[in-house]
């Protein structure tokens, strides 16, 4: 048995999309089929159902409501909900795919760099805390499992940055965007596809990198990434520093971190331009987000 938590969510809903195409059966849950935080809960249903493998994409992921009013289900959640669900796949014997943040890395390294797999953790926000610590319950259960890191994210089935430059563009002749927080965008469907390959090939287990990529010497912002998604409009983007944006929680102003693992299993990165209007091309083909083959369990 194959099983999903998060099912639908932005990247659950991508990756029941992609197992569907593929014909692949699996078991989907939310939090009102499974509660990843009652650990009563957990180890009955993975005792029953003994899963072989478990992609768990269920997260709490608002990162400025995490640094107050969310913090204590933020905690939950990322922590006990993950630690839950990997002491119950370690008893069962199951692989764990865990998907985990550069919120991890402090806001040090240099721009034009790239944060390797092994760079020292110092998260800087209540969310990139718990993913940190979520990543060590993982391993200190001792599942198999793959820990994969990315960055933002979007897609076709979730609010995301895509979605909220599209919306204001058409009520707005003039955007401000950031300019000083680097990265690389990641979309669902590449991320989906990364995650079923490393199992489908047996990858070594352990930690990755997965955003998409960028062509050699570019560095990218959110200004950026705000210009490709409108240049086919008559909006016009214009670079703002952050302090123009205040925010509860602290970005990291340079999140790109280094593919080179990725890349070296064999499995074919697209860049980030390719990728956003791969998804944009395809939006109208995905109007029904409920459509799947895989079941919600009701267990």
């Amino acid at each position: 048995m194959i099983l999903i938590t998060g099912g639908n969510g932005q990247l659950g809903t991508e990756l029941r999309h992609l197992l569907d195409e593929r014909g692949v059966v699996y078991t989907a849950t939310d939090a009102k089929e499974l509660d990843i935080t009652d650990k009563g809960a957990v180890d009955s249903f993975f005792d029953e159902n003994k899963p072989e493998l478990v992609y768990h994409c269920a997260a709490y992921t608002a990162v400025d409501k995490a640094e107050d009013e969310g913090k204590a289900l933020d905690e939950k959640i990322n922590v006990e909900g993950t630690k839950n669900v990997a002491e119950a796949a370690a008893r069962v014997g199951a692989t764990l795919v865990y998907i985990s943040t550069d919120y991890v890395f402090g806001g040090t390294l240099p721009v034009g760099q790239e944060w390797p797999i092994d760079a020292p953790k110092a998260p800087e926000s209540e969310y990139g805390r718990t993913k940190h610590l979520g990543e060590e319950a993982v391993v200190a259960s001792g599942v198999k499992h793959y820990i994969i890191r990315t960055a933002w994210v979007f897609g076709s089935y979730g609010p995301n940055f895509v979605f909220t430059m599209q919306n204001l563009a058409k009520t707005h002749d003039t955007l401000t965007v950031v300019n000083d927080q680097h990265g690389r965008p990641t979309w669902t469907r590449t991320l989906a596809e990364f995650m079923v390959y490393l199992v489908d090939n047996d990858e070594a287990t352990g930690f990755y990198h997965l955003t998409n990529d960028a062509k050699p010497g570019e560095d990218v912002t959110w200004f950026d990434f705000a210009t490709e998604i409108l240049k086919n409009t008559d909006t016009k983007v214009l670079p703002v520093d952050s302090s123009q944006f205040p925010a509860k929680a602290k970005r990291p102003f340079n999140s790109t971190m280094s593919l080179e693992k990725a890349k070296a299993t064999g499995f074919v990165i697209p860049t980030w331009q390719d990728a956003l209007w791969s998804m944009l091309e395809k939006g109208d083909l995905r109007e029904n987000k409920d459509g799947r083959k895989g079941e919600i369990s009701k267990k």
